[in-house]
């Protein structure tokens, strides 16, 4: 992470990543308030756009181009981001408590989650039916309904707009696709009566046209795995039933102090809560000076009042602005096929040309949020030292173990040490019959989330102790942190501990002390201890014939530089993360028997593998094919992506041309697995690394060429 201009003094939580929040933030992005930390919690990386699901739902739009990538919003912002779900609001103490995360503390907050449907209020729906919103699960819930085959029966319940639209989107899909569709649209009353008569016409019209049944005064008492069933006894046959009606606020923000009798947050024409501290637009707001219906052109044009109304409130400075809605807006209805209809103040208009203009509207709108090219590095003056412009290089210095001395360097400081220079991931301290290993680790901050960093460094540093086939004792934390107040610091020191002795906890280890400073940026490491009641596995037992089994995917050196370009997709490195962060203490505990072990870090898994050779004086053969990848990262590979430390670690295979997927060997891994070499039982040993979900897998084997690493 690049060093923050100015000491962080304020915090401002987005909760929720709807399509105000996504705004405000791209506004942020471009003028942010100096000395304001800014942190979105939201359940996923990506955030879907609601005008144009019914047009992916078609098949007119791909699943990249109705998502808003929150990651790489985020980045740009210099927002720290939290992928969890917000499960309730402490507006006295200003905290929001988040699953599975430490609470996240405020002083100005804005909300932002949209609503959720009443539908599995209905007996059977949570277990046989898919609610329409959120959007993004229900979009991947098609998609996979789609790749069957087949006569594709559908239920949609809700007459409204928005299952109208779902139910000619969904006719359109399955018509493309060649299969025989039945598609019912449900109203307890009659569909469409929120529209006028010429609008209800259209609309009818269509929806006959796509062979979509509308049912009026048919009211659901029950779903099954394969029908609905009626008032009455009646049977709607149907392998996909979703929802589209039932809006309703989210039930933790419902029982929040916040809420008013309906669930709803209340708030003034400055969007303000009753509250002063917490701000709330979109759907899940209810703007007591001016009513308005749940759509999402009024959370648009929140956005700007929004983005200054929160400067004024953090920074005491100027007065907040009113927003004031329009009485009246334009409806732009897809008709599954590329056609729209267009209604306002009841003119009625329809045809392929309106779904042109749409099309135009809602592409305009996501392009906001296309990340721009990478800002080039500030020229260096003239004259320098000879050097510094290649030392500096082309782009930021990564973070993680992208940001590592190099092998090379590393080694010329060992050889200064008396007797042999230490080979092992940790050292081994003898007492008397008692064995006990010390490491020591610390990284340079990827992401600007705190519990993130902690959760990867703890694990990070526990790797050595347990691929010496230790028990983890002890850890003591050394934190930098950026520049910030007091109050802001003991948050940060907070969530920081928290999540460490988490993980450490749950390793069996404990934190015992740390010291902690600030500095010009996030940087946390541990010194662990372990106790070995066998003999510790070194890099020095490898024998001709062990089978090589890694424990994770490679590439998060990849995902990291290419998240700091703004070229990674949020899910991507969504899913690297969550790797870094995953223990590896059941997996050491299934490989204590191995002849020699370590972990992936740094210098790639060809260094790692090397030091092993070098130790036990044997080759290695590796199958490329074999090698688990992280998501994303053959891509990004082939687009040429590579961290900062990559030049070094390739430096010492010149032998091993370069490819994509080679060039990967050379990765340095922040988090890393374990690099095993087994001998008989790896088979059997790799299915029951799997079958703890441990992404484990056999990449090759030791031989006898000593000091010859061979891919094939």
């Amino acid at each position: 992470m690049q060093d923050q201009p100015h000491p962080f003094s304020r915090d401002l939580v987005f909760v929720g990543g709807g399509h105000t929040h996504a705004l405000v933030l791209r506004s942020w992005a471009m003028n942010p308030l100096p000395g304001v930390r800014v942190t979105l919690i939201n359940p996923g990386p990506v955030a879907a756009y609601s005008g144009m699901l019914p047009g992916h739902i078609a098949g007119h739009y791909t699943r990249d181009q109705l998502d808003i990538d929150l990651v790489r919003l985020c980045r740009r912002a210099g927002a720290r981001l939290i992928m969890a779900p917000a499960t309730g609001i402490d507006a006295e103490a200003r905290l929001i408590k988040v699953e599975g995360w430490p609470d996240v503390a405020y002083d100005v907050a804005s909300v932002d989650v949209g609503i959720t449907s009443a539908m599995p209020d209905l007996p059977g729906f949570s277990k046989h039916g898919m609610p329409a919103k959120p959007l993004g699960p229900f979009a991947s819930r098609w998609a996979a309904f789609r790749k069957g085959s087949g006569p594709a029966r559908v239920a949609v319940i809700g007459g409204g707009v928005a299952g109208a639209e779902l139910a000619m989107a969904m006719a359109h899909a399955l018509r493309t696709d060649g299969r025989m569709a039945e598609i019912t649209l449900l109203d307890r009353g009659r569909a469409l009566d929120m529209l006028g008569p010429v609008a209800q016409t259209r609309l009818r019209d269509a929806l006959h046209d796509l062979r979509v049944t509308v049912r009026d005064n048919a009211t659901p008492t029950r779903i099954t795995a394969h029908a609905v069933e009626l008032q009455g006894g009646e049977k709607i046959e149907a392998d996909f039933i979703t929802g589209a009606a039932g809006a309703r606020p989210h039930a933790w923000l419902a029982q929040s102090t916040l809420a008013d009798e309906r669930g709803f947050i209340p708030v003034d024409s400055r969007l303000r809560s009753r509250v002063g501290t917490v701000y709330a637009v979109g759907d899940c707001a209810h703007m007591t000076d001016a009513p308005r219906p749940k759509a999402g052109v009024f959370a648009v044009r929140q956005a700007p009042v929004l983005f200054d109304n929160l400067r004024a409130a953090l920074s005491g400075a100027g007065a907040q602005k009113p927003y004031r809605p329009q009485r009246d807006y334009l409806k732009l209805i897809s008709l599954g096929e590329k056609s729209a209809m267009a209604e306002r103040n009841g003119h009625v208009l329809s045809g392929p040309l309106l779904w042109r203009w749409k099309d135009w509207i809602d592409r305009r709108f996501m392009q906001k949020f296309e990340t721009p090219d990478p800002a080039l590095p500030p020229a260096l003056p003239w004259p320098r030292a000879a050097g510094l412009s290649e030392t500096v290089g082309a782009k930021p210095m990564c973070g993680g173990c992208g940001s590592k001395v190099g092998a090379g360097a590393l080694r010329d400081a060992l050889s200064v040490l008396p007797g042999d220079a230490p080979t092992d991931d940790a050292a081994i301290l003898t007492t008397g019959d008692a064995r006990q290993v010390i490491s020591t680790d610390h990284l340079r901050a990827m992401v600007t989330d705190p519990v993130m960093m902690a959760r990867i460094a703890a694990v990070h540093a526990l790797g050595d102790i347990w691929a010496m086939g230790a028990t983890p004792q002890a850890a003591l934390d050394s934190i930098i942190l950026p520049r910030q107040s007091p109050d802001l610091a003991a948050r940060s020191l907070r969530e920081i501990t928290q999540a460490a002795s988490e993980i450490l906890d749950e390793a069996g280890a404990r934190l015992v002390g740390g010291h902690s400073t600030l500095g010009p940026e996030l940087t946390i490491g541990f010194t662990v201890t372990g106790l070995c009641e066998r003999a510790p596995i070194t890099q020095d037992g490898a024998q001709p014939g062990d089978a090589l089994i890694l424990t994770k995917p490679l590439g998060s050196g990849v995902l990291m530089a290419a998240d700091m370009a703004g070229q990674a997709r949020g899910a991507d490195v969504a899913a690297a993360l969550s790797v870094m962060a995953q223990p590896q203490g059941a997996a050491a505990e299934l490989l204590k028997e191995a002849h020699a072990m370590t972990d992936v870090t740094g210098f790639g898994l060809a260094g790692h593998l090397q030091a092993i050779c070098a130790a036990s004086g044997v080759g290695a053969d590796l199958d490329l094919k074999s090698i688990p990848l992280m998501q994303g990262a053959l891509e990004l590979a082939r687009d040429g992506v590579r961290s900062t430390l990559y030049p070094q670690n390739k430096a010492a295979f010149p032998h091993i041309p370069e490819d994509p997927r080679t060039d990967l060997l050379f990765d340095p891994q922040t988090g890393g697995g374990l690099l095993a070499c087994v001998g008989k039982g790896a088979k059997t040993c790799v299915k029951k690394l799997r079958a703890q979900g441990i992404e484990a897998a056999i990449i090759g084997q030791i031989t006898d060429r000593a000091g010859v690493l061979d891919i094939s």
